[in-house]
C-alpha cells in the first residue's frame, strides 16, 4: 500500500488543527497515511494544540525560530522519510482535506511526478486573488508550472529530493525548476473559517519578489 505523508506548516492555527486532523482521517480512511505538523515558532499556542494531537498518525516538529511557510514545508518533507508520496497543504482549512485523495489518485496514474491543486473559488478578497494569480502566471512563464499552481500539492520521491536540494525560497518554484513532469487538477479552495492569514500584503509581495527573482537567476 502506498505510504502517504501530509506535511502542514502551522502558524496561528490552533483553532483549526483538530478539525484538520479529523477531516484528513476521514478523507484518507483505508490508506496508509501520516500527518506531520511543523509549528513555525508560533507565539499563539499552536504548539500546545499540535502536541496534544500527536500520536500514531500525527507527528509534530516545533521549530525554535520562525522561518516562514516554505522553510517549514521543507523541514516537514525532510522529517518524513519512510514515504512514497508527500502532500503539502495549509493548516487553515482553505485547502480542503477532502481533495487530498484526488491528488493522490492523479499521482498514481504514473505519468507525472507532482500534482498541484489548481486554485479555484472566491476564497479570499478579489485583490489578493488578483495579485496571487499574477504571481502564478509569471511563475508559470519562468518554470513551466501550471498557471494555477499553489502550495497544495502531492509530490513523488524525485521531486521531493529536488525540493530539498534546491535553494529556492519557494517550494512551488523549486518543483517547477526540477523540470519533472507535473500537472494540476482543479480544486475549489474554502474561505478561511478562523482568523486572518499570517501573510500580510507586504509579506506576500516580499516573498513573491524574492522567489521570482531567484527563478529568473536560474534560467
Amino acid at each position: 500500500m502506498t505510504r502517504v505523508a501530509v506535511v502542514v506548516p502551522v502558524y496561528r492555527n490552533a483553532a483549526t488543527l483538530p478539525a484538520l486532523v479529523d477531516r484528513l482521517g476521514a478523507a484518507l480512511a483505508g490508506r496508509n497515511w501520516r500527518l506531520r505538523l511543523v509549528v513555525d515558532a508560533c507565539p499563539a499556542g499552536s504548539a500546545e494544540v499540535a502536541l496534544g494531537l500527536a500520536g500514531a498518525r500525527v507527528g509534530v516538529t516545533v521549530l525554535p525560530v520562525n522561518g516562514g511557510q516554505h522553510a517549514a514545508l521543507r523541514r516537514g518533507l525532510a522529517d518524513e522519510t519512510d514515504t512514497d508520496v508527500w502532500v503539502c497543504m495549509d493548516a487553515d482549512l482553505q485547502d480542503p482535506p477532502e481533495a487530498v485523495p484526488l491528488l493522490l489518485d492523479r499521482v498514481a496514474v504514473g505519468d507525472v511526478e507532482a500534482v498541484f491543486a489548481g486554485r479555484r473559488g472566491a476564497y479570499e478578497s478579489w485583490l489578493r486573488r488578483l495579485s496571487g494569480g499574477l504571481h502564478r502566471r509569471v511563475a508559470a512563464r519562468l518554470t513551466g508550472l501550471p498557471p494555477d499552481a499553489g502550495a497544495f500539492l502531492a509530490l513523488g520521491p524525485a521531486v521531493r529530493a529536488a525540493v530539498l536540494a534546491s535553494e529556492s525560497p519557494s517550494v512551488v518554484l523549486a518543483v517547477g525548476l526540477a523540470r519533472r513532469p507535473v500537472t494540476s487538477v482543479p480544486v475549489v479552495r474554502d474561505v478561511r473559517p478562523e482568523g486572518r492569514s499570517a501573510w500580510t500584503a507586504r509579506a506576500r509581495l516580499r516573498q513573491s519578489v524574492r522567489s521570482l527573482a531567484w527563478a529568473v537567476r536560474q534560467r
